[in-house]
């Protein structure tokens, strides 16, 4: 008997190995540099090549107001994730390994909503 259970507890094991889920998991964009935000830090030495900035500021869409009455405010992630792919392109095009410093701020008025994304363009130091 308790050699049946082993073999049922091995095979089990084995199906559970191959399981893969219909639905990707995701762990958020991939950039072509490293990406590190203000509270992160690189685990290589580096130096700083430049500051990096992108502000705008844009009308209030319909959807955004309407009758006098906020209905939602800021960008969508999504919008937040292609900024800072932009950033990053910008980044390794003036010779960067990462982008490190990453701040994210928006702001909403009574008729624009504005952002401003900042962060530091950095190239990594040989390691010893």
């Amino acid at each position: 008997m308790l050699r049946w259970i082993f073999l049922l507890g091995g095979l089990l094991l084995s199906l559970t190995g191959c399981f893969r889920p219909a639905i990707p998991i995701s762990t958020g964009p991939k950039f072509p540099i490293d990406v590190f935000y203000e509270n992160e830090r690189p685990y290589r030495p580096y130096e700083v090549l430049q500051e990096m900035e992108s502000r705008q500021e844009l009308p209030l869409d319909r959807r955004q107001n309407q009758d006098g009455r906020m209905l939602s405010r800021g960008n969508t992630m999504q919008d937040k994730e292609l900024l800072l792919a932009k950033m990053t392109l910008d980044a390794q095009r003036a010779g960067a390994d990462a982008l490190i410093n990453v701040k994210y701020t928006y702001y909403t008025t009574a008729t624009v909503n504005g952002y401003l994304l900042s962060g530091q363009a950095v190239k990594y130091r040989p390691e010893n």
